[in-house]
């Protein structure tokens, strides 16, 4: 068969990426250490060896969700299937589910539960706006028979923060299970699984971790093991069913079950990532992400953004900004990542071209990115 006269497959070489500073809404920088770790020699995924990275990672996980829950894994894929587990795993067909939209991630809640074959009961606050407690405890009220709360902590597509702890606790005053999309508050805001009761949690690898996009930490609780585990009907996907993955994480010590083959060089990473957390400390991480935010947030200002969000209210780790009367943002855009290398996201949704999306995450977060990020700014508007 012939190849498109437009592949010219002779000229095709390695590809050598440009070092872009990444401060947009995920992937953040990465730390040299977790670059170094992916290049270690590559063993078999039920090495022995391995194992013992899986528990270690495993004990990891469950320090920077802060629980005790023993099904706390990493997925083998990124945050967008560690929500899929989640609602897989908790929803059947029938179930009522009350989901909050408040931007685009809740609404790809509510598309989970309804591939699920449940029926999702939407509770909308305005893009910008926190959940609204309040509206929750009418639905919850309106449907007694819900089985499910579902929320985004930290709003990627408008940087705005839910309070988790008390729409956690509402569920369980209501008898549901909660599921909650942490992928860009964990590591850089609390997260405090087993203080504020949540049930099935689940973030990414790429962003306040700034480790390698394709990978989920998740969490869940033993009231929703005890609901996958009761389950009438078979969990729809086979790769993301938690009876079968629970076997190959395991607990240490235990002999594992082979499920799928792990990206093993992709899993040196995420140690590596993870022992970084453990090694700063997660009150001194969060306390670090806060204090280059409002360094950001000074010079942003003194430039003429403003901010989508109500401080309250606001993640220190994804700064949503309208830019100043007149700008291109797009345009402006651009001449960042070719002038300058550095990249900052555009709006999503009801906020295209209307906003920026300025990361602070991980290793991002940092006064050299700070102050490389204002200096760029200032040159090109």
């Amino acid at each position: 068969m012939e190849l498109p006269k437009s592949i010219a497959v002779q000229d095709i070489t390695s590809f050598d990426p440009p070092k872009r500073k990444l401060m947009g809404p995920g992937p953040s920088d990465i730390h040299p250490r977790i670059s170094a770790a992916l290049s270690r020699h590559c063993i078999g995924h039920l090495d022995p060896e391995f194992v013992k990275v899986m528990d270690e990672i495993k004990l990891m996980t469950q320090y920077v969700y802060q629980t005790t829950n023993q099904l706390t894994m990493v997925v083998s894929a990124p945050g967008s299937a560690g929500m899929e587990a989640c609602f897989v795993n908790l929803v059947e067909p029938g179930d009522k589910a009350i989901v909050c939209i408040n931007g685009v991630f809740g609404g790809r809640m509510k598309e989970n539960v309804e591939r699920c074959g449940g029926t999702a009961i939407v509770v909308e606050d305005e893009w910008g706006k926190p959940v609204d407690p309040n509206k929750v405890e009418e639905a919850l009220k309106a449907h007694p028979d819900a089985q499910v709360l579902a929320f985004v902590h930290a709003e990627t597509s408008t940087g705005v923060r839910s309070d988790a702890e008390v729409l956690c606790q509402l569920a369980k005053q209501y008898g549901c299970l909660s599921i909650v999309d942490t992928v860009t508050s964990l590591a850089g805001i609390p997260v405090l699984v087993d203080d504020w009761g949540m049930d099935a949690v689940y973030s990414g690898s790429q962003k306040c971790l700034s480790c390698t996009p394709g990978l989920s930490p998740v969490t869940f609780s033993k009231r929703a093991v005890k609901k996958i585990k009761n389950r009438a009907t078979k969990v729809q996907s086979w790769f993301l069913d938690m009876n079968l993955v629970m076997n190959y994480w395991g607990t240490a010590g235990t002999k594992r079950a082979y499920h799928h083959t792990a990206p093993v060089n992709a899993l040196y990473a995420m140690h590596e990532a993870l022992l970084m957390v453990q090694e700063e400390g997660l009150d001194d991480r969060w306390e670090r992400h806060h204090k280059h935010h409002l360094a950001l947030k000074e010079g942003l200002e003194e430039l003429g953004f403003r901010y989508l969000v109500d401080e309250e209210y606001r993640l220190p780790q994804l700064n949503a900004v309208f830019l100043p009367e007149g700008l291109d943002e797009a345009n402006i855009r651009k001449q960042l990542l070719e002038d300058h290398m550095l990249e900052v996201g555009g709006g999503l949704g009801a906020f295209a071209g209307k906003i920026w999306r300025i990361g602070l995450m991980g290793y991002s977060a940092r006064e050299e990115n700070v102050e490389y990020c204002l200096g760029a700014l200032r040159e090109v508007i």
